[in-house]
């Protein structure tokens, strides 16, 4: 007995471009029930589900997961999916961590915005007013700083000279240290000829517009952040959501108070390291405190490369004044390690002190000086992970 066809309702005013037997007006013109045969038919199906509340049909049933053709499917599209992924992720690669870091400094940020938002201010006030805090900052700084860089940067050019004889004098510090390191040699070699300066201006010009780039993203993500952190919440399986929510937002946190408390202790670490070059009349204070303060940024070895290099240009003025600047770098090395971390970075991120060096380590080997910096709330985000899924998950296995 044939089956009775249901009758179809009328197409809603939402879809004007869709007829009333399934298909679309504006697409495949014209249709013929005869050739189409079987899409015919599905697409008179198409109109019987189309609904008011669901124009474009409600979801339907899942499939068999343990359908062979439908694990032979998965798997090979799994297997092009990963591919493809890789192609895009090494081809992309400087763009992805513009991304990276962008995002990673606008969750920084977002404890500062959402602090105000709570004291009842609307979000793109609380955004400019954070951006116009820091672009003051940072403009107060380069404002104060840069006559003394220029300074101090053309004073050190025009003693390059009496540097490079003292590198060819056996008898001094600096000449035996050029025997074993070959430093003229190097330096000479990264200097001479016009490619060097070619290349080093196309350098300047690609950091700038980085530069550029990534406060610009940043600004969006630090914007946009609420509806970005909706939006990866409903990737996750409604059963997992709520405890998703609070994991997510808990490392969100932690990276937050990361980024402030470094930032915060890069700057203590400057400003120490320049009163005390300052005291010793250390030559280009202003230049060393500065590289000190951004290299305190990096995890672990950067306070050592920064405590290094003042070391070596205190050992310029005299002996005492090296071994001294030695003893500074020590001690301010314990107090940051012992007392400023814990104090203002706090409980923010939990992380032991292997599990840090191996992750600055590995940060660094993948993707530079940026996969250094991330690495810490990277790792922490990990091990809470590890902690509130992984661990608990194996214990009931």
């Amino acid at each position: 007995m044939p089956r009775a066809e249901k009758p179809r309702p009328a197409m809603p005013a939402s879809s004007p471009d869709s007829a009333a037997d399934g298909h679309h007006d504006l697409i495949g013109q014209p249709h013929d029930d005869e050739s189409e045969g079987p899409v015919a038919q599905a697409e008179a199906e198409a109109a019987q589900i189309s609904e008011s509340d669901h124009p474009l049909g409600a979801m339907g049933q899942r499939f068999d997961r343990r359908s062979p053709f439908l694990i032979g499917m998965s798997a090979a599209a799994g297997v092009a999916v990963t591919y493809g992924l890789v192609l895009v992720v090494v081809g992309l690669r400087d763009v992805l961590i513009l991304i990276g870091l962008a995002l990673f400094i606008a969750i920084g940020l977002e404890p500062l915005v959402s602090w105000l938002v709570n004291r009842r201010l609307p979000r793109w006030l609380a955004v400019t007013t954070v951006f116009v805090a820091v672009v003051g900052a940072v403009g107060g700084f380069l404002t104060a700083t840069i006559p003394v860089v220029v300074t101090q940067a053309a004073q050190l050019v025009a003693k390059v000279p009496d540097y490079l004889r003292q590198a060819q004098d056996h008898n001094s510090w600096l000449g035996q240290l050029n025997e074993r390191l070959h430093l003229q040699q190097a330096i000479e070699n990264s200097v001479s000829g016009g490619a060097g300066l070619l290349n080093a201006g196309v350098a300047v010009f690609g950091a700038l517009t980085n530069l550029g780039i990534l406060v610009v993203l940043t600004v969006y993500f630090v914007a946009d952040l609420p509806r970005i952190r909706v939006a990866l919440y409903r990737l996750v399986p409604n059963s997992r959501r709520p405890r998703a929510i609070l994991i997510g937002d808990e490392i969100c946190a932690k990276v937050g108070g990361y980024v402030l408390g470094n930032l915060l202790i890069s700057v203590i670490a400057g400003v120490l390291t320049l009163v005390w070059l300052l005291i010793f009349g250390v030559p280009y204070a202003v230049l060393l405190a500065i590289a000190v303060a951004v290299l305190d940024l990096i995890p672990v070895v950067g306070s050592v490369i920064g405590g290094a290099v003042v070391s070596l240009v205190a050992l310029t003025v005299s002996l005492p004044a090296f071994l001294a600047t030695i003893g500074f770098v020590l001690a301010y090395r314990f107090a940051e390690d012992y007392l400023l971390v814990p104090k203002i970075i706090g409980s923010a991120v939990k992380v032991p002190a292997l599990v840090t060096v191996v992750a600055v380590l590995l940060g660094g080997a993948l993707l530079g000086v940026v996969g250094a910096l991330i690495a810490i709330p990277v790792a922490a985000a990990v091990l809470l992970l590890a902690n509130e899924v992984l661990y608990p998950r194996l214990d009931r296995a």
